[in-house]
């Protein structure tokens, strides 16, 4: 094989951890691990989610050699050099996992390279890309009969991201399957179950979020004292910024929800999760492993953010409740493009992101990754003034009749893509890379 530079194109940190982790095992495995033959590079964009972590977690993947951060991406784009002046190869691939789909049109011509990109949900400029891996039959459907042959369906590289952990880790069994769960509506009192908790990973979910979960939380607790509660922390959030949201104050907004706060705890012996301990004594452990499908796999329930945590509960087949609070008009400051610019703007940028959310809660169509899927919400979506203690209630009623979280489950499982995408992506990608020794 020639001597070939692949360079990944991404932005955000669901991107990242989902879509790059899977993609670069598959390469090598596909391209073999000699550097001199198959070097791969990471080029991050901007993204209104990002944490400014994403290119340590890249450059933390063994197959990657090189990484730059989003915030020299712009120099790169338009003058087609790295900030640490990076040599290329004279043939290559440009794979986009993330961005704007026109990225790898410019920067594979400034290369010479081919290019291939992953769509989710659209695909664009097709004349100007090589190859298409799609999640879905249905991406492709509007594509001109002469653009057809660049389009392969690989399936959804998110399922495929999970699947590849969970088989490295023991099975998971849900921990309150069915049957077990059918017991609640006789003994409430002795079932166990485990309740995922997903409040965000940025300060505008975080404020709003936090509080209210861990009140829910703290609601169904003291109905089934049994029932634990897991964060999975992602892996762009410390722990003391996550407890700083649980704690009155310094975040008003606890009042708000009548949560009397939370304290973090680090355990002295290693083996122990840190934990969340609440005003009323519930103790919420925080697990920082990443990503965090083991222990999603085995809740029974999640509440959770709008937001890349819906697509993969979603994929895993968990069912969930989407909560999007509105007591802080302003706190949805993460959007993609235009919007999420003009709402982080110094100065002027809470009103334009009152604005935003004012005309977004008018227009609003559905929020969650299964429910736009779907097209239709076959996991509830909560928007407004959100209480804990009705929330709560809706959790017990769910947790008490399993036929109704069996249905959801059911329905995950029908609007998921296939797996096995990352093999079939590196598939196109060596596809690619013989063409250019013709």
């Amino acid at each position: 094989m020639i001597s070939v530079d692949i360079l990944i194109l991404s932005n955000g940190p669901g991107e990242v951890t989902t879509w790059v982790r899977p993609v670069v095992k598959a390469l090598r495995q596909q391209l073999g691990d000699d550097r001199s033959l198959v070097r791969i590079s990471v080029v991050l964009s901007p993204c209104p989610n990002a944490s400014g972590k994403e290119a340590a977690i890249a450059l933390s993947y063994p197959e990657v050699d090189r990484v730059q951060g989003a915030e020299h991406f712009w120099q790169f784009l338009l003058w087609g050099k790295t900030d640490e002046n990076w040599d290329w190869r004279s043939r290559g691939v440009v794979v986009f996992l993330g961005g704007d789909q026109f990225f790898p049109v410019i920067i594979g011509k400034k290369l010479g390279y081919r290019t291939v990109v992953y769509a989710e949900w659209e695909a664009r400029w097709h004349n100007l890309i090589d190859r298409f891996g799609v999640m879905k039959p249905k991406v492709a459907e509007k594509v001109s009969p002469k653009y057809a042959h660049k389009f392969t369906v690989v399936g959804d590289l998110m399922l495929e991201a999970q699947n590849s952990l969970l088989l490295t880790q023991h099975s998971a069994t849900p921990l309150a399957s069915t049957e077990e769960a059918t017991a609640l509506r006789r003994l409430p009192s002795t079932q166990h179950f485990l309740i995922g908790i997903l409040p965000g990973s940025k300060a505008a979910k975080l404020t709003q979020g936090v509080p209210l979960i861990l009140a829910i939380a703290e609601y169904i607790h003291a109905k089934i004292p049994q029932t634990k509660f897991v964060i999975p922390v992602a892996p762009t959030l410390d722990l003391q910024t996550l407890a700083s949201f649980a704690d009155p104050q310094k975040n008003s907004f606890a009042e708000t929800f009548q949560f009397s706060g939370a304290s973090l705890v680090i355990p002295e012996q290693s083996d122990e999760y840190p934990l969340l301990k609440t005003g009323q004594g519930l103790n919420v452990e925080l697990h920082q492993e990443n990503p965090a499908y083991e222990i999603l796999s085995q809740c029974s329930i999640c509440l959770t953010t709008v937001g890349a945590n819906t697509a993969e509960l979603g994929s895993l087949g968990v069912p969930m409740i989407v909560l999007l609070p509105t007591q802080q008009l302003d706190a949805m400051r993460s959007w993609d493009g235009l919007p999420g610019l003009l709402a982080n703007l110094p100065g002027v940028g809470t009103s334009f992101a009152k604005l935003i959310n004012w005309l977004f809660l008018r227009r609003k169509g559905l929020l969650a990754w299964p429910n736009i899927w779907a097209q239709s919400e076959i996991v509830p979506e909560l928007v407004g003034q959100l209480q804990p203690q009705e929330i709560g209630e809706m959790v017990l009623d769910l947790l008490a009749h399993p036929e109704k979280l069996e249905q959801i489950r059911t329905n995950l499982r029908r609007v998921r893509g296939e797996s096995g995408a990352a093999p079939k992506i590196a598939q196109i990608v060596e596809e690619e890379i013989r063409q250019q020794e013709e």
